[in-house]
């Protein structure tokens, strides 16, 4: 995954003590970040509303980051728009924590943790990757009833029927194996329950993006 740019926070007296907190409110410039084979474009950067609260031990990080998305959908490579609202959770220690106390932290306040620099800073940044990454889901459609490509000619099944289709459709020997309902009417196949003809995309169309 590609990386966001640093986002270092010089810890200052305006957390000093414990209880003490702090908001931050803005937005990454970030043009888009890269998730396996996917490439997202974001189309405003990355908003964040984030709240820093002394601990005591470290630097307790919560908040929202939200961000407005375009990447091809994976069915028919048309632009699908994404609108991700993640929650930020992390906690910078002071000081590295023994094993012990280490077990016990992750397992009551279940929260990742990474380590205040010596220069008294934190990267925001990974925490931020790491929420987004949560949020982006495995298969990106543009429509949960997106038709996708035809398998022979690729033509985009969403602006309507392809030359393959209506080819079929007026093959007689096609149309002498159509099923017909009680009433005798043709049942009409659903375009992704249909044989998948071999042609240059027939990858594409053996693809079950539902399960």
């Amino acid at each position: 995954m590609t990386q966001l740019d640093s986002f270092i926070f010089k810890i200052d007296d305006r957390l000093e003590g414990v209880g003490a907190t702090l908001s931050l409110d803005g937005r990454l410039a970030q043009a888009q970040f890269d998730l396996g084979d996917h490439e997202f474009v974001l189309d405003n950067g990355i908003a964040y509303n984030l709240v820093l609260t002394n601990t005591a031990e470290g630097i307790l990080l919560t908040g929202i980051v939200k961000a407005d998305a375009t990447c091809p959908c994976d069915r028919c490579c048309e632009p699908a728009q994404l609108q991700l609202s993640c929650e930020v959770d992390e906690y910078y220690l002071f000081n590295k924590p023994e094993k012990q106390h280490l077990t016990d932290l992750d397992e009551e306040e279940d929260v990742d943790y990474s380590l205040v620099s010596a220069e008294n800073t934190i990267d925001l940044a990974p925490a931020i990757v790491s929420a987004l990454v949560m949020e982006v889901p495995y298969i990106v459609l543009c429509d949960d009833d997106c038709l996708g490509l035809c398998s022979r000619c690729g033509a985009n099944l969403n602006e309507g029927s392809c030359e393959c289709e209506r080819g079929a459709n007026a093959d007689g020997a096609d149309a002498g194996n159509a099923a017909y309902d009680d009433n005798g009417d043709p049942i009409v196949q659903d375009e992704r329950s249909k044989p998948i003809p071999e042609g240059p995309f027939s990858a594409l169309g053996k693809l079950h993006f539902d399960e």
